[in-house]
């Protein structure tokens, strides 16, 4: 054997990754601990730690210790091989081994594919201060990430909070709930569980109650019915959901105990679970005789591992065979960097074939019946509670941070949280499947509480019946959900987010919003909500503003952790544990409710100390300055590198004022990561042009370059012409505008055309997701004006006039939306294009036209509110036929139908123009677009 050896007799995995991962254990720490190993097989004779950092390079270990251990201060390679007291004399040769030849390690960030500035060359951008931010962000990054990983096993326990914080059953008939208030100094539930008492139901020493963290553990046990007696096993657990039908099988935990060890084990096997100290007791014996040392002081100087292992295999020579897999761990003194293992094949395949006994320890388990039989609920189903925290400031009660359903104060009455566990025969079961990803997104904004026909605030169940089908019948494929996080005051739109982990219960019960998302995957449609994680609400009891009685629990202390304008508190994104909330509230998102995807709201609010309310220029320092919030950007890289890898085919999408650089390009390229981004420019620019530019001085150009902004980004654009923010926020909808003064036929007709055409504009010349806010397909006559003291809480405004559809003109306009829906539906047309972008060709300011290509289609615009031209040239790459398949003048979307059928149809002509090789003569009345198809191409 090798000059350095100690055997080693239970069975061993090692792996490489545990052993470079594993801190060595300096001199001063020696370590006495006794392996107890496995019962699955006979514990072995001879020792051995139950760790192995020993086997760690460069490591030394005090030999004061009773086990045997390697001592060796260089890198060792270590073999394992059969072997046993009697056949493996000391002669036997050493296995031969071949030096493996040591390699530099390859730069990480190469190997990995990671470039922190690889968007930069991308998109042509060569500013030396925002690339050398970028570098130190991504440094940053690598921090955080080691910093997170000494606390969580990986991102997806950073990202699973909701799993153990808040309330929770526990199999062993209790309740846990848990919280996290760092600046608290005592922790209780009050509720009418416990008759809103705070000294009942608290975080008590001994229990976990309170860690170095600030998080704080509280048990609800589950109580004994009269009559009934406690379980006879502390860990007795009980099954509550999964068949929940079936009680108590009547076979009792000893006997399952006496089943198991007569079936499981085999002849021998369980010799030391019958004898647990056997042992300790052989060890004790062997290493210091029958009459050893009783007291430290007694304990004589032991020998170092190697003369005790060579009197041991002396000892042992001649002892008869055994059954046990042995080891040999040796050393050949040569330097290694990594570590060969070599074991028996066939004691190996019989380890890995031994299963647990979990079969017998699941026959332990009873069923719901009998729990109901024996016990009460601590906290049944239902009811109210609040945390009860002693701080500096005084006693306070808050709304727990991860209460999953909560009533927000109404009338005077205060806030509280509900304990929703309903039983599993009326839990809400999921029917449908999530919809697969669409590549293309028509993104369907909503808000569920003014989405009815009457003046009240609509329910789940009310958009989930009237609401959703006619969202299929219009042809969207996604909706997207606005305020339906919880939120105190209904004004806000659901903006000033009070609960981040509870539905808001005035629209209904967190049941309730299952079946809405159910319902819509049932129909094809995807759910985006509509996430704020920019900021939050400044309420105190039913917010997390001074939750524990602190300034900087969740938030900035200071002015930064005010939005300058807002009112509402700024998140401190630096810290671990709101990133733990945050990022855990993304998941939860999609764990509970099966959302496909997420808005991020408002992101300029967090990404910069001003809020986003600078004068931008436009110039890279702005994206890289003082005022950058770099803390703010790692939780979003975070958030998409967790989303996309948990849940791959998760979108998410960015709202962000100051167009960030690379906010959809690739984490690993020094981006955020996001799927898309929104255009705020685009609705801005219309409103714009209908409320203060006359029609014959619109800008061609500008109005493209508006709608389409850097080429180099289009494909990950999201364009509206108006969403929530034209109708909600003290605005008026283009419909409100255009037909708000529209008594003649004249202006009727004015009105009908223009909707249309920036709708129809607006949908295609952009990246492939286009959004759209409920009711403004059909051209909505009304803004939205929630109730407030303005109007005397009225909600006369807070809702939508579904009616109008059976109105001719509105009638009209929904048709042409619907078939406009279907250019991408049928025809993939925001799929279309080079790198599915439009060729945009044609760009007159005198004429006020515009023609683009995408694909085998042509799109023809003319806004000119006079003029129309029969033969109007436009260039085209393909010889062919071309097919007119939507019309904005068509009669039955309200038009005047100036295009005859016949001229619908047209050929190409050899004439170069608008730098393509083939011409089309187009009939193109004022205020009309037209849509061409390539019905049939002619070789030239």
């Amino acid at each position: 054997m090798g000059s350095e050896e100690v055997l080693l007799k239970p069975p061993v995995l090692i792996q490489q990754s545990t052993l470079q991962n594993q801190a060595p254990r300096s001199q001063e720490q020696p370590d006495f601990r006794v392996s107890m190993f496995s019962s699955t097989y006979p514990a072995p004779i001879y020792p051995l730690p139950t760790n192995f950092s020993f086997l760690k390079r460069n490591f030394t270990r005090s030999n004061s210790g009773g086990s045997a251990v390697l001592l060796s201060s260089r890198k060792t390679n270590i073999n394992i091989c059969k072997c046993s007291a009697t056949d493996h004399p000391q002669s036997q040769p050493q296995r031969s081994q071949r030096p493996r030849k040591k390699t530099q390690q390859p730069d990480t960030d190469k190997e990995d594919g990671i470039d922190p500035v690889g968007f930069l060359a991308k998109q042509g951008i060569t500013n030396r201060e925002l690339a050398q931010f970028l570098r130190e962000r991504h440094k940053a990054l690598k921090d955080l990430k080691a910093e997170i990983f000494n606390r969580h096993l990986n991102l997806k326990e950073l990202a699973s909070g909701f799993e153990i914080l808040g309330m929770h059953r526990n199999v062993q008939h209790r309740v846990d709930y848990m919280d996290w208030a760092p600046g608290a100094r005592y922790c209780s539930l009050v509720g009418d569980f416990n008759d809103w008492s705070p000294t009942e139901s608290c975080a008590r020493e001994g229990h976990l109650g309170h860690d170095d963290y600030g998080y704080w553990f509280i048990i609800l046990e589950d109580k004994v019915r009269d009559g009934e007696e406690p379980d006879e096993l502390y860990f007795q657990q009980y099954n509550y959901v999964d068949d929940y039908d079936k009680g108590d099988s009547g076979v009792t935990a000893e006997e399952v105990f006496k089943k198991m060890n007569d079936e499981y084990w085999e002849p021998g096997e369980d010799r030391f679970i019958k004898s647990r100290y056997e042992l300790a007791a052989k060890l004790y014996e062997q290493i210091f005789g029958p009459n050893g040392p009783q007291t430290e002081e007694e304990l004589e100087e032991i020998a170092d591992p190697h003369t005790r292992y060579k009197a041991w295999k002396e000892q042992h020579k001649d002892d008869p065979p055994s059954d046990i897999p042995t080891f040999d761990v040796i050393d050949d003194g040569q330097e290694h960097d990594i570590f060969d293992v070599v074991s028996d094949p066939v004691w190996r395949e019989k380890f890995r074939a031994k299963k647990p006994p979990i079969a017998y320890w699941l026959e332990i388990r009873k069923g719901r019946k009998a729990w109901l039989k024996k016990y009460i609920p601590g906290i049944p189903h239902g009811s109210k509670y609040r945390v009860y925290l002693n701080t500096p400031m005084g006693p306070l009660e808050r709304i727990p941070a991860w209460a999953t359903y909560v009533i927000p104060e109404t009338y005077n009455n205060e806030a509280y949280a509900v304990h929703w566990e309903p039983p599993p025969e009326s839990a809400y079961r999921w029917k449908h499947k999530h919809p697969p990803k669409p590549k293309s997104l028509r993104v369907y904004e909503c808000h569920v509480g003014i989405s009815g026909q009457e003046p009240k605030v609509a329910t789940f169940s009310e958009f989930t019946k009237n609401v959703l089908p006619h969202v299929k019948e219009a042809g969207y494929n996604v909706i997207q959900l606005i305020g339906v996080l919880e939120h105190k005051d209904y004004f806000t739109i659901g903006y000033k987010v009070t609960n981040f982990y509870a539905v808001s219960s005035r629209f209904g019960t967190p049941d309730e919003f299952k079946n809405l998302v159910d319902e819509a995957h049932g129909l094809g449609l995807s759910v985006v909500l509509d996430i704020v994680h920019s900021y939050a609400a400044a309420d105190e009891m039913v917010g997390l503003s001074f939750f524990d009685g602190s300034n900087d629990c969740y938030f900035h202390s200071g002015k930064r952790g005010h939005h300058k304008f807002w009112g509402t508190r700024m998140f401190k994104y630096g810290d671990h544990d709101v990133l733990h909330f945050l990022l855990s509230n993304l998941n939860w998102w999609i764990m509970e409710y099966q959302i496909d995807g997420f808005y991020f709201h408002s992101l300029s609010s967090m990404m910069y100390t001003h809020n986003g309310f600078a004068a931008f220029t436009g110039e890279m320092e702005e994206y890289c300055n003082q005022y950058v919030d770099k803390d703010a950007l790692l939780y979003l890289i975070l958030a998409n590198e967790i989303l996309h890898v948990l849940h791959p085919d998760i979108v998410t999408i960015a709202e962000d004022a100051t167009l960030y650089p690379g906010l959809c390009e690739p984490t690993s390229q020094g981006g955020l990561g996001f799927d898309y981004f929104v255009n705020l420019s685009a609705s801005e620019m219309w409103l714009s042009l209908l409320e203060k530019v006359p029609d014959n001085e619109w800008s061609m150009s500008k109005l493209v370059n508006t709608l389409i902004g850097n080429s180099n980004t289009v494909s990950k654009m999201l364009l509206y012409a108006e969403n929530h923010n034209q109708s909600i926020s003290g605005g008026r909808s283009f419909a409100e505008i255009l037909f708000g003064s529209a008594n003649t036929e004249e202006s009727i007709l004015r009105g009908l055309s223009l909707h249309k055409m920036i709708r129809l504009i607006t949908f295609t010349i952009g990246g492939p997701a286009y959004l759209n806010f409920m009711g403004n397909e059909f051209g909505h006559p009304k803004r939205v004006e929630f109730p407030m003291t303005s109007n005397n809480y009225s909600y006369s405004l807070a809702n939508r006039c579904w009616d109008l559809l059976a109105d001719e003109i509105h009638k009209k306009m929904f048709a042409f939306d619907k078939d406009m829906m279907k250019l991408d539906a049928n025809e993939r047309i925001l799929l279309r294009g080079s790198r599915g972008l439009p060729n945009v060709h044609h760009v007159n300011d005198t004429t006020m036209v515009i023609s683009y290509l995408r694909g085998p289609f042509l799109l023809v615009f003319n806004f000119h509110p006079i003029n129309s031209y029969d033969r109007y040239n436009v260039g085209v790459d393909e010889a062919g036929e071309y097919q007119v398949i939507l019309n904005t003048d068509e009669k039955i979307y309200g038009g005047q139908g100036l295009i005859h059928p016949d001229q619908y149809a047209q050929r190409t002509i050899s004439r170069r123009t608008d730098g393509a090789r083939f011409c089309l003569e187009v009939p193109l009345p004022s205020r009309t677009a037209q849509v061409y198809k390539l019905a049939r191409i002619l070789r030239v």
